[in-house]
């Protein structure tokens, strides 16, 4: 009986054993097997380029503060996690509607990267009421041919304002001679910045002594750049199915008052709310068009956005 109990006893010690064993082995392996980022969980300087440039022209990396600059807005692009990925989800939407109105109107592609830092490519309202992807004040978009009042605004038609914003940059360029000084004038006006150059006599955007956000805003465009062109090197791992599609769209001209677009909405098997995503320059529910203006309506593709049913 002894001799049966010390043998139960031992064995009861082999199972335990064996069990650890196995325990340690299926867990440490998976723990092993967790995937780490590049920095491994480490907050690092991200690796700034030691040449840059804007549309071509050079950053002076050499002048300490200019550097120091630059390196800041890395680090905030690189760090603000949830803004950098949803900017780099929406690119893969609104590039390819941007880049070629860029290149139609011969403005520097980098300048599609200004849109982003403007606006997060979306169509937002600043305190100071400059409004959509390109952060448009109302006097600005009329004077370049938008239509701006109670019923449009034009300003949050990706198309129109990217049109209207080469037509500002334009006119900059033809003005400084320079892209990186009617980049810094977007963002300050060009009076402003014509009285500061006045005032401090240069006419290098780099020398020039500017509010927070001008003084940052090339910075950022640069930075931004950087980061969409090689983010994995800044940590951002997007799978190509992760990126936000194109919208496919069709367009209905109507050159009359409408009268509800929900009930236009209706018509075209959609609901109100999926075309104001479409159309957000329709400011009312209503347009009356007196001038009979022509006006293009997008539409969704059939498929792409399902309607959602009403509640019983």
């Amino acid at each position: 009986m002894f001799k049966s109990k010390l043998s139960y006893f031992i064995l009861g010690i082999l199972a335990t054993i064996a069990l650890l064993v196995i325990f340690n082995f299926y867990y440490g392996n998976e723990v092993n097997t967790v995937e780490t980022y590049p920095q491994d969980y480490k907050i690092v300087t991200p690796p700034v380029p030691s040449e840059l440039d804007f549309c071509g022209e050079d950053v002076p990396l050499y002048n300490t503060d200019i550097k120091e600059r630059i390196e800041r807005e890395f680090i905030v692009n690189t760090y603000w996690h949830s803004a950098t990925v949803l900017l780099l989800k929406n690119a893969n939407r609104w590039f390819p509607v941007i880049e070629p109105i860029l290149e139609k109107n011969g403005i520097p592609d980098d300048f599609k990267y200004m849109c982003m830092i403007e606006s997060n490519l979306s169509n937002v309202v600043s305190p100071a009421g400059a409004v959509g992807f390109w952060q448009l004040m109302k006097g600005a978009a009329k004077k370049y041919g938008l239509d701006v009042n109670g019923e449009i605004d034009e300003r949050y038609n990706v198309e129109k304002a990217t049109e209207a914003a080469c037509k500002y940059l334009k006119d900059a360029y033809q003005k400084y001679g320079n892209w990186t000084m009617a980049a810094g004038s977007y963002n300050m006006g060009m009076n402003g910045v014509e009285n500061q150059m006045d005032r401090q006599k240069t006419n290098n955007y780099y020398n020039l002594v500017l509010n927070e956000e001008t003084t940052r805003f090339v910075a950022r465009i640069i930075s931004m750049k950087i980061i969409h062109q090689n983010p994995e090197r800044y940590g951002f791992f997007i799978p190509e199915d992760d990126l936000y599609e194109p919208l496919q769209t069709y367009t209905v001209k109507i050159n009359s008052g409408v009268k509800h677009f929900a009930d236009f909405a209706h018509r075209h098997k959609i609901n109100y709310a999926t075309l104001k995503y479409f159309n957000p320059w329709l400011r009312e529910n209503y347009l009356t068009n007196r001038k009979k203006k022509i006006y293009e309506i997008k539409l969704p593709v059939k498929g792409t956005f399902e309607v959602i049913p009403e509640l019983k």
